[in-house]
């Protein structure tokens, strides 16, 4: 770092994010990108915007929020479109958080979390998964501190119940409760019903997975009226106009198309089973994943030494340093001729081809 960098960020551990290869052509199954384009109506809107981007975007996103509240059965001063899901996490970090409301969440999860807690000097606590990497919603009952979950988890995959999550919402009345749901259209119950019955919840979603626009990065936020009036104090104090003209229109296109964003998630989920299948025949072992990936392990081969091999062979895993995860993958979800390509692959690194 530079001498003129400040003293308050010298120990700052950025996030690391997936890898985006430049060069060689991967299949790449390391960043929970859909495999699927946007839909055609997302890019034909996307198209059209382009030829306004000398004018500002509206601040406001009101015809994509009231659209997207439509469909969600919340009114629209109930939502609050962002830069992607990481911003709305990073604005909850800041109107949320300080040294009388330190964050907690578990210490196999979002790796953002910590960071987002660090640049803000915001203490934080890390609460150990089980054994089997579940959440034990016991740990945060009556806790008392803002609390973070990724509900499915990542890199786990692993979902807690609504009726779970209502738990810790009840026992914590004067503290907010915010769940990530990047994952929730794979095969889960989402939390944004219960808005309307607990005024500390903030539920977080994204249009990267599902919906197919990781390039474009459009999130949002779900909560009280209120919660939603603290979050907007902190957009308008940093980036007003946070969300481009494009990617505004794009993501209209992508509610005026629900049918095509689920049968992709169909898909995904299908392409899911199988692979979970094909590699526990293959020995290994994999968490119960609700999202568009597997996290699995081989009893028998070295977690690391399969993600680089993989990658000398043309696919992109992810793979995690951390002691307690260290031996497993997490593998993205992609279309049913990639899996089969990786499953080949993988036999012929186990047989030593």
């Amino acid at each position: 770092m530079s001498r003129f960098f400040s003293n308050k960020y010298s120990q700052l551990i950025p996030y690391t994010p997936g890898e985006q290869p430049k060069d060689t052509k991967y299949i790449k199954l390391n960043t929970n990108e859909s495999p699927y384009p946007p839909s055609e109506k997302a890019q034909e809107y996307a198209a059209e915007a382009a030829k306004n981007l000398q004018l500002y975007p509206d601040p406001e996103c009101r015809q994509l929020t009231e659209a997207l509240a439509k469909g969600l059965g919340v009114s629209s001063d109930e939502v609050l479109l962002t830069n992607g899901s990481d911003e709305i996490l990073n604005f909850a970090f800041m109107a949320f958080c300080d040294d009388s409301h330190p964050a907690i969440f578990p210490d196999i999860t979002y790796g953002f979390y910590s960071v987002f807690a660090e640049i803000n000097g915001i203490p934080y606590e890390e609460i150990p998964l089980s054994g089997d990497f579940t959440i034990n919603i016991n740990d945060y009952i009556g806790i008392n501190k803002t609390i973070f979950i990724a509900n499915p988890n990542a890199p786990t995959g692993i979902a807690l119940k609504t009726s779970q999550i209502e738990e810790i919402l009840k026992s914590n009345p004067d503290n907010i409760v915010v769940i990530d749901e990047a994952y929730v259209d794979f095969g889960n119950e989402s939390c944004v019903p219960l808005i309307h019955k607990y005024d500390n919840l903030l539920v977080t979603q994204t249009f990267s997975k599902s919906r197919s626009m990781a390039g474009a990065r459009l999130g949002f936020g779900v909560a009280s009226k209120a919660l939603i009036q603290d979050l907007n104090t902190i957009k308008y104090s940093t980036n007003p106009y946070n969300i481009n003209r494009m990617t505004m229109a794009a993501g209209l296109g992508v509610l005026e198309d629900e049918e095509y964003t689920q049968k992709n998630c169909k898909a995904i989920t299908e392409n899911r089973s199988y692979t979970a299948d094909e590699l526990k025949k293959l020995g290994f072992s994999l968490t119960e994943s609700g999202a568009n990936f597997v996290f699995a392990k081989h009893d028998s081969f070295d977690g690391k030494e399969l993600y680089l091999k993989l990658k000398e062979r043309g696919i992109l895993v992810r793979h995690f340093d951390k002691p307690k995860i260290s031996q497993y993958n997490r593998i993205t979800i992609g279309t049913k001729e990639q899996m089969q390509t990786l499953i080949e692959t993988i036999k012929s690194i186990l047989e030593g081809k």
